[in-house]
């Protein structure tokens, strides 16, 4: 972190694997609702905060060599599933934020492995 006339920069990395995933990832938005039910069956609902529409990504690497498993591996490792990534989705024009704190590794033979991850959209203020 560097301060320049009292602003703090931070940096944020960007996921670059080394192969896109595999067709067929999966999108599906996770909503945070509040809502109140009421003895007649009326029910009032409204959207917990501005950014109360979050996406999740499942995404697949199928048939990885072992390098580009373990660089893929290796930078997820390295965010903990608690420091946002820039991360450009399929069908995105621009890149956004995500975490991933859910992703397991298959063996396929002694050469190829094969990935499945869950990315979260996130909306944390690193910059």
């Amino acid at each position: 972190m560097e301060a320049e006339s009292g602003k703090t920069s931070v940096s944020i990395d960007t996921f670059t694997p080394p192969i896109n995933p595999s067709v067929g990832a999966q999108k599906k938005p996770e909503l945070k609702i509040l809502e109140a039910t009421f003895g007649d069956g009326y029910t009032q609902a409204s959207a917990d905060g501005l950014n109360h529409i979050r996406d999740s990504l499942t995404l697949n690497w199928e048939a990885l060599t072992i390098a580009q498993s373990d660089a893929i591996e290796a930078f997820l490792n390295t965010q903990g599933g608690v420091t946002p990534f820039l991360w450009t989705a399929p069908g995105d024009a621009t890149p956004r934020k995500w975490t991933c704190k859910d992703w397991e590794v298959t063996y396929r033979t002694t050469h190829f492995r094969s990935i499945k991850a869950t990315f979260k959209q996130s909306f944390n203020i690193v910059i």
